[in-house]
């Protein structure tokens, strides 16, 4: 089964009666049963993205024959995205290497540059077939080491979220409107009329990032007011690393490392299984 870019992942998940697609991040192997498993109970599409962190440690090779392997044997249609990535080079590297998707992090630039730099990966993806996603404004937070401090935050605006878009074409554009990366202790406060107005400007899909800290009833709305990815990561991460942490403790060093990460993977497949049925 070939990796599908975002736009066919998007088509079948709205066949199958999903208004938004969950972008889920990997951080190891291990991890990866889950993944299909929730997929497999939902007959939820799967969009897997990776840090640039993960690329290198697992390798993009590796990674791309795995996801490909997996999503053929279980039949489930799956996008393998490339996630925050401000290097060309290892963008590139993640094109030739198979993945379906990727996004170019320009945010920290001045628009001028975002634009220009977003035009090149454009040129670089559009001719394998690979979507491209991009970003505009600062979404507070830490992602796979870049922290964006609470007062650097800066919202997307209308204006310039048009402007992006008409000057890019890209095919999907990740904005700030109140949620935050890695949050999982308090809740996230969305501005649902900016959002509503940059959806009505670009009529191009929109990522919600920091997915994790977002209650269902704001998920539920963003989404219903053009949010049409949803990228979750922190909330997998905490249960595995929690689970792990106290099956680790009771258990003896004779014991096979399969019965440790079992009741992660679990856990991991539960949260995955919530986060896919909201978003039908």
């Amino acid at each position: 089964m070939k990796l599908y870019n975002f736009a066919e992942l998007l088509h079948i998940a709205k066949d199958r009666e999903f208004k938004a697609v969950g972008s889920f991040n990997l951080h190891c192997l291990e991890m990866l049963p889950a993944y299909f498993k929730a997929a497999e109970k939902t007959n939820s599409p799967l969009m897997i993205q990776i840090s640039t962190g993960t690329a290198k440690y697992l390798g993009h090779r590796l990674l791309v024959d795995a996801i490909k392997s997996l999503a053929e044997s279980k039949n489930v249609p799956t996008c393998l995205h490339l996630d925050h990535c401000s290097d060309l080079d290892s963008i590139q590297l993640a094109i030739d290497t198979g993945f379906s998707s990727v996004m170019y992090d320009g945010s920290h630039l001045s628009i001028e540059e975002n634009i220009a730099n977003t035009r090149k990966v454009i040129d670089m993806a559009r001719p394998l077939n690979v979507s491209v996603e991009a970003e505009l404004g600062a979404i507070g937070g830490s992602e796979d080491g870049k922290v964006v401090a609470m007062e650097e935050i800066a919202f997307t605006t209308v204006n310039d979220a048009k402007r992006f878009v008409d000057e890019t074409g890209v095919d999907m554009l990740a904005i700030s409107i109140g949620t935050v990366h890695g949050l999982y202790t308090g809740k996230a406060h969305i501005q649902h009329q900016r959002l509503a107005e940059i959806t009505e400007a670009t009529r191009t899909p929109l990522v919600l990032h920091g997915g994790t800290g977002v209650s269902d009833e704001d998920m539920r709305l963003a989404v219903r007011s053009g949010i049409e990815k949803v990228n979750v990561g922190t909330e997998m991460n905490v249960q595995w690393v929690s689970q792990c942490k106290n099956t680790f403790e009771k258990g003896k060093v004779n014991d096979s490392v399969r019965n440790f990460l079992v009741p992660a993977n679990d856990a991991v497949t539960s949260v995955l299984v919530e986060k896919m049925q909201l978003f039908r």
